[in-house]
C-alpha cells in the first residue's frame, strides 16, 4: 500500500528530494512508521502527540524518524496528504461514472468512503482527528489542504452528470451548490457524533443522509 501511494504522490526514486529517504526505505518498515504515527496522532491528536511512543510503537529510533520527516509536524502533514491520496485512489477505483444521476453518485461516495473506512479503521480514526484538529501549527494547512481536496473532489464527482433531469427553471449551478452546502452541513454537525462511531451504525448513517438528498431529488429534477 504505502509503496505505491508515495510513488504515485511523491515521484519514483527520490525525485522529490524531502521525502525520498522514506520512500526507499523497504515497505514493511514503511508500514510500521505510518501506522504508528496514525496510531498516536488518532489517539491524541497532534499537539498531545509524542514521537517517543511512535518510534517505540514503530521500533525504530527516534534519530531515524527525524532522518526521515525534519520535524512532528511534516510527519503530521505528510500521513495527511498519504491518507488523502490512498482513500481517494481507492474510492475512484470503484467509482461508476457512468452514473448520470447525481443524487446517486453522492450516495455512492458515502457507500465508498464507509466501506474503505471499514476496511482501514486507523486511517478513519487519523483522518478524523486531523479533520477536527484546532491546534494553530497545522491548522491553517489543513484548511488549505482541505480546500483543496474538496474543490477537486467536486469536480470529479460532476464529470458526465446528467444535468437533464433538472428541471428547465432550476439554475443547475446553485442547485448543486446546496447539495454541497447540504452535505457539508450535514458532516459538520455529525463531526461529533463520528468520534464514537461505529460501523455497525453505517447504514442508519447511509438513511439519514438519502432523506436529505431525496428531498433535494424531489425539489430539483422534473
Amino acid at each position: 500500500m504505502a509503496v505505491a501511494i508515495l510513488e504515485s504522490k511523491f515521484g519514483r526514486k527520490g525525485e522529490n528530494a524531502i521525502f525520498s529517504k522514506f520512500q526507499n526505505l523497504e515497505t514493511e518498515k514503511q508500514e510500521r512508521i505510518l501506522n504508528a504515527a496514525m496510531k498516536e496522532f488518532a489517539k491524541k491528536g497532534y499537539k498531545n502527540a509524542s514521537t517517543n511512543e511512535i518510534v517505540k510503537e514503530a521500533a525504530i529510533s527516534k534519530g531515524a524518524l527525524f532522518h526521515y520527516f525534519k520535524n512532528k509536524k511534516e510527519l503530521f502533514l505528510f500521513l495527511y496528504d498519504y491518507s488523502v491520496e490512498y482513500l481517494t485512489n481507492e474510492i475512484l477505483k470503484k467509482f461508476n461514472y457512468e452514473e448520470g444521476d447525481i443524487f446517486l453518485r453522492m450516495e455512492q461516495i458515502m457507500m465508498l468512503k464507509i466501506e474503505n473506512f471499514k476496511r482501514h479503521p486507523q486511517m478513519y480514526d487519523f483522518f478524523l482527528a486531523a479533520y477536527m484538529e484546532d491546534c494553530d501549527e497545522v491548522k491553517s494547512e489543513l484548511e488549505s489542504k482541505n480546500k483543496v481536496i474538496t474543490e477537486s473532489g467536486y469536480s470529479k464527482i460532476y464529470e458526465g452528470i446528467d444535468f437533464s433531469k433538472f428541471r428547465e427553471t432550476i439554475d443547475v449551478k446553485k442547485a448543486i451548490e446546496i447539495i454541497n452546502w447540504t452535505l457539508e452541513g450535514f458532516s459538520n454537525r455529525e463531526a461529533e457524533k463520528l468520534k464514537n462511531f461505529s460501523y455497525e451504525e453505517s447504514d442508519e448513517l447511509l438513511k439519514e443522509i438519502n432523506t436529505y438528498l431525496e428531498i433535494l431529488k424531489k425539489s430539483f429534477y422534473k
